[in-house]
């Protein structure tokens, strides 16, 4: 049955499930709408996995070998700490610059037959005549904000402080680097995603933010204080910035949104429009591609709307369950790092990679890492903190508490 579709928001998600749909049925009319020209787009690199190349393949395999050949890979990760450093080997990851998947995605759209409407905005007043209207348009989205209350919308600010830089710096591999300075820690997240580039998220708490004077310097002031602190890591090369409004440095609170439904009539959330998860455990365009893959997938399989919309919804809310809880976690494992960082830091950088772990806010952090270590060669005990992770953490809560640990 052919269906007239509107997706709001040219990111990722929209461009995506405007490519599932029209390889489905070309006769689909698929529009794409974005605001901002074409070719603009915010944010350096993205990180994704092996698992999410692979359903791209499975999806769409012509857009999948561009994202591949585009992207550069690393199988490792290095932290320093102080003047100190270690490595770990670990999965294969990949970047990708933004820039790039978004031509890759526009490119593969337009080939199919999709419509593409840059520099078009559209209002909740006036929604495009279509029998479906995909509400891609972030975190921000105009859409769901007409309609919070239906949607049951909810942020909950993180407590930390963080910018998102770029630099020409190329890291070997996932870099984390942990600067005391006089008014307390920062640090950096850095991977490459180009041959020339990499991310670079730099992170605190907002006592070390003000302290250091962040809060009141200019972007390029900023960059240059930045600079210094991380200089054995950026080996000579600059911090990029992106210039807010002012001429101020753009750091932000990150923000956890959570909607109680997806879907309004006609009109459903994709992507950050439908929820978002802290920027640490590098999943937000993945869990958006994934999006778009299930909501193609109910299109297709239900021939009517409402029963396609509560399946996307259903698939979905299920999958980011535990995404979720780890992103969680993960944000709170650096909100605490001074509970972490004295250790050695090779024990320090194993329990960085168990950082989802509902258990690890609750046992001694040394106690965590020989548990962990012996869990590494017992699948008994891989599967009991996989199992029992909540209400063990809870018992070992009460214990320590009680002053019986």
């Amino acid at each position: 049955m052919r269906v007239k579709v509107a997706c709001v928001g040219g990111g990722p998600a929209g461009l995506y499930l405007s490519i599932l749909l029209k390889g489905q049925n070309p006769s689909h009319d698929i529009t794409v709408h974005e605001r901002n020209p074409e070719g603009t787009t915010y944010g350096w690199g993205v990180t994704y996995w092996r698992d999410l190349l692979d359903k791209l393949h499975a999806r769409d395999p012509e857009s999948a070998r561009a994202v591949e050949e585009s992207s550069v890979r690393w199988h490792q990760g290095v932290a320093h700490v102080r003047d100190l450093s270690t490595r770990r080997p670990g999965d294969a990851g990949h970047g990708i610059g933004r820039h790039r998947l978004l031509e890759i995605l526009t490119a593969r759209a337009r080939a199919l037959g999709v419509r593409l409407e840059f520099a078009h905005e559209i209002t909740p007043e006036r929604l495009p005549d279509a029998d479906l209207v995909v509400a891609g348009d972030g975190v921000r989205s105009a859409l769901r904000t007409a309609h919070a209350g239906h949607f049951g919308t909810e942020l909950t600010a993180g407590r930390n402080t963080y910018t998102w830089l770029g630099t020409t710096k190329v890291f070997d591999s996932f870099t984390f680097a942990f600067v005391e300075s006089a008014h307390g820690w920062i640090w950096c997240y850095g991977y490459p995603f180009g041959p020339g580039h990499s991310t670079c998220v730099i992170e605190c708490a907002p006592e070390t933010w003000t302290g250091l004077g962040l809060d009141r310097v200019s972007e390029s002031e900023g960059a240059a204080l930045l600079e210094k602190l991380f200089a054995h890591v950026l080996d000579g090369h600059p911090l990029i910035g992106r210039a807010s409004g002012d001429g101020g440095a753009q750091w932000l609170t990150f923000r956890t949104l959570t909607n109680r439904t997806w879907h309004r009539g006609n009109l459903v959330l994709l992507g950050d429009a439908a929820h978002t998860t802290h920027y640490s455990i590098g999943a937000g365009t993945t869990l958006a591609l994934e999006d778009a893959m299930s909501l193609a997938d109910a299109l297709r399989d239900h021939a009517g709307l409402p029963q396609a919309l509560a399946r996307y919804e259903r698939e979905r809310r299920a999958a980011l369950l535990s995404v979720q809880s780890a992103a969680r976690y993960s944000a709170q494992w650096y909100e605490n790092l001074t509970r972490y960082i004295d250790l050695p830091p090779e024990r320090m950088f194993a329990l960085l990679g168990q950082r989802h772990s509902p258990l690890l806010p609750y046992v001694p952090p040394q106690l965590y890492y020989r548990i962990d270590r012996a869990a590494g060669q017992s699948q008994a005990l891989r599967r009991l903190k996989r199992w029992l992770g909540p209400k063990v953490a809870r018992s070992v809560h009460a214990r320590v508490l009680s002053g019986r640990e």
